[in-house]
């Protein structure tokens, strides 16, 4: 039995590890978003079994999203980035996003048989 709890330790230290890994990966695309968009804002949206996702907007109005395999992953990497994260995505966070051409004719394309994007 000790042989098989020195397995279980040594699985769960690599599964922390490779959590680890995941954190810094996030926080370094967070960072390097926020660098490209002259800083950014966050917000950590539940996804069940498939994670979290990541909604980031840039002070110049872009935005993109990235996803995390877990919500204590995503907030971490949040947390490690430094941005500021938003409860919810309304308001005045929401008012930041700037979409272009692509956006709405692709938006479009998808609600009212719009042109598509190809």
């Amino acid at each position: 039995m000790a042989d098989t709890q020195q397995v279980d330790e040594g699985t769960d230290a690599k599964k922390a590890a490779r959590a680890e890994r995941r954190v810094a990966r996030l926080a370094k695309q967070i960072g390097a978003f926020s660098k490209k968009h002259g800083g950014a804002e966050g917000q950590v949206a539940y996804l069940g079994e498939r994670g979290a996702r990541i909604v980031l907007v840039g002070e110049d109005g872009g935005w993109g999203d990235l996803v995390a395999p877990s919500y204590d992953i995503a907030e971490k990497a949040v947390a490690q980035s430094g941005i500021t994260v938003h409860e919810e995505f309304d308001g005045e966070f929401a008012a930041k996003v700037r979409t272009g051409p692509y956006e709405w004719t692709r938006m479009a394309g998808i609600q009212v048989g719009g042109p598509s994007n190809t």
